[in-house]
Formats: C-alpha cells, structure tokens, sequence
C-alpha cells in the first residue's frame, strides 16, 4: 500500500479523469450565455425565460437519485459515456427543433446529465486516488470543470459568427460527444458490491461479499443521517453561497449604472482568480485538513458579499468581487472532497448522490432566497442576507469537519463526526 501510495502521480489519471471533464465543462459554458437568449427568441417572456435557464438546476436535482442507480449498475465509466451522449442529444435538439417546449425539455435533458456525469466522475476520482492525494485530485477535478466552462464561451463566440447561435449547441455537442469517447480510456473498477443473485465482475470478493445485501439509498441515508444532518447543512449552504454570487456580482453593477462590457470584465477577472487556485487550495486540504480550508472558504465569500452593497465604483466592486472569487477559488473541490471523506465503500455512489442532492438544493435555493428578499426588502438586503449564510455556513463547518491533516484519524470516513 504504501509502495502504491509514493508511486501515485495525478499525471497517472489526467486523461481518464480530467480530460473529459474539461469538454462537458466546455459543452455547458458555451451554451450558458446564451439559453436565456435563445428562450427568448422562442418567444419566451422574461420571466419564462428565466424559468428555462432554472430547469438546468432542476433536471439535476431530479437526476440525481437515478444517477446513483445508473453508476452502480453500469459502473463510471459507461455512466461517464451514456451522460455526454445524452448531454450532446440535448443539444442537438436544441439547435435543430426551434420550439419553444422543445428546448426547455432540452435544457432539462442538460441538467439531467450533469446529475450522472459529476457523480460518476466523482466517485472514479474518490476510489482512483489514494487518501493522501485526494484533495488534490478532486480540487484538480473542479478546477478541470472551471476551465471548461471558462473556454466555452468563446468558442461558441467563434462558431455564433458563422451559425448564428445554434452554433454555440453545436459546439456543446461536439464538446460532449468529444468527452464521451475520452471516458472510454476510464478503467473500470471492480470494487462495486454486485446486485443479489449476480457475480461481481473482475477481481474476486472475499467470501461473504456476495451473500451480503447490496446498500440502497435508503439504508446509506439512514446508517449516515447524521452526516447528512451536519456536514450536510455546511454543504447547503456552501452551494447557496456559491450559486447566489454568481448572479449578484452582474445585478449589483446594473444598479450602480455600470455598462455590461466593464461588468463583463470585472466579472471575468474575479472568475480568473478562482480558476487559478484549485491546486493550491486542494494541497492545502490534503497537508493541513479540509476545516483549513472550508471555514476561511466561507467567511472570505461571506466578507466580500457583505462589502459589496458598500461599492459605489466600478473599482471598489472590482476589489469586492476579487475577494468573492479568491474565497471561491481556495474552496475549490471542497464540496466533493468532503463528501468522498464520509462516504462508506460499498454504497458510495448512494451517499454521493444524496450528497450532491443536498448540494443541487443550496444551488436552487440560494438564488431563490436572493430573488425572495429582493422583491420584498431590497437588493442590498438580499445580498446581506446571502452573507449571513457564509458565516453561518462557516460555524457549522468549524463545528461539524474534523480538524487536521486527512489521514491520520482526522477524517473519520463513512462514520459520523463525533460530538
């Protein structure tokens, strides 16, 4: 164990487990600016057309319990290929039936296979890896993810000159289709507990193994309720924060009268800083324990959102929304990190899809906070509130994820924290 543990690279898996993340995160950015807009010239009115980009978080969230019981049955790898396939049938449709509710089903079919394809990617990375790297692999995988979404939007530019925007469908279904025939270099694992009455495939199991019930959802949610009732929580309100700070960055600059080119801006610059510090913030997570990054994680997003309704500049927005994206960025794979640490081995992909329907709903529900306030108090008032979640997102995080390096008796994996 200890030979495998120094051999290990991340090189070992950069193909397998990377590359195909990068072209679905260039499939989705290059179809994200312009959903909205498409929906439009469908016909949709504002609000609808708000309500259509949403059904991307929706199909994931419904997804994610099936997206379970397709990695367990079929494994990663052929769960990796059949949710680019359908992501790229998605956007087929997209670009070639101009109707209204036929694009909507397709952006729901998106967010669908995003359910399927970040569990199996995640649950390839958590049992390729050894402990002792895994924050890094799973930063790194994040971080794979944000390169894509950032380099989609201008290659779907570069395809809009000549297609009008179907190109930008276009280019998200090449760029799935591109990341499921890369999945096909994922190697299968043969540590999956097989269904009753079959054989497991590949390696042999000790004796016993295949006598054993298989877990269901329903037995790894109540084994690990106390997990999802505690670190769970901090990984809500993670998500909301993260989600909400995506929109108010834009809305706040429309309100101090900024132009869309300097929002444009400001807002690719702060995307740049969390997009540059996933590897030293999963090395951080691997050397120094995940609380040493998850609570600082938090609290910096929290500041930044705190002082943003006190800009009244482009620049002091600039300086706020940069504090946003470097509290964002030294999160980068915290969510999946954690959920890899307690998640039990057999009945892994079970607890992750929970985990990430936790997750699915602090990105719904953040937003829809924001929007609630807003409409009621103010936008300021939305934003302070979003604050507030980061700090109390970072007390249950300081509560409730071990401290110290990973390892050595800090992260307890599969068990509940203790207290």
């Amino acid at each position: 164990m200890a030979e495998a543990i120094d051999s290990f690279s991340l090189r070992s898996i950069a193909v397998p487990a990377f590359g195909p993340t990068i072209l679905y995160g260039t499939a989705i950015g290059a179809i994200l600016p312009v959903v909205a807009l498409t929906a439009s010239d469908l016909g949709a009115t504002v609000a609808l057309a708000a309500l259509v980009v949403t059904l991307t978080g929706i199909g994931s969230l419904v997804a994610n319990v099936p997206a379970t019981l397709i990695t367990t049955r079929f494994g990663e790898k052929w769960a990796l290929v059949g949710a680019a396939a359908w992501c790229a049938a998605a956007m087929v449709l997209a670009a070639t039936i101009p109707v209204l509710w036929v694009f909507a089903l397709a952006v729901f079919m998106v967010g669908m296979a995003g359910a399927v394809f970040g569990l199996a990617r995640q649950s390839y990375v958590t049992e390729a890896v050894p402990l002792l790297y895994r924050a890094r692999a799973l930063s790194t995988l994040g971080g794979s993810n944000r390169i894509g979404v950032f380099l989609g939007p201008f290659a779907a530019a570069a395809a809009m000159h000549f297609a009008g925007t179907a190109g930008a469908y276009w280019v998200g279904a090449a760029a799935a289709l591109a990341a499921g025939l890369l999945s096909l270099t994922v190697p299968d694992l043969t540590v999956r507990v097989p269904r009753p009455g079959r054989r497991q495939r590949g390696q042999g199991q000790p004796d016993g193994v295949e006598a054993a019930a298989a877990p269901t959802l329903r037995s790894v949610l109540g084994s690990h309720s106390r997990i999802f009732r505690t670190v769970g929580i901090g990984v809500l309100l993670i998500a909301a924060v993260r989600a909400t700070r995506q929109a108010v960055i834009p809305l706040w600059a429309q309100y101090l009268g900024i132009d869309p080119t300097q929002t444009a801006i400001i807002y690719g610059i702060s995307a740049g800083i969390d997009m540059l510090l996933f590897y030293p913030a999963g090395r951080v997570m691997d050397l120094r324990g995940r609380r040493a990054v998850a609570v600082p994680c938090m609290l910096l997003m929290a500041l930044g959102l705190a002082l943003l309704p006190l800009t009244s500049s482009p620049l002091g927005l600039l300086a706020a929304a940069l504090l946003i994206g470097f509290g964002n960025g030294i999160g980068s794979g915290i969510v999946m990190t954690l959920g890899a640490d307690f998640s039990p081995q057999p009945g892994r992909p079970q607890f992750l899809g929970i985990w990430r329907l936790l997750s699915d709903i602090g990105t719904l529900g953040g937003p829809g906070l924001l929007a609630g306030i807003t409409a009621v108090l103010s936008l300021s008032a939305g934003i302070g509130a979003t604050a507030l979640l980061g700090v109390a997102g970072a007390a249950v995080l300081w509560r409730w994820v071990p401290k110290g390096r990973p390892g050595v008796g800090a992260v307890p994996n599969g068990r509940p924290p203790a207290g």
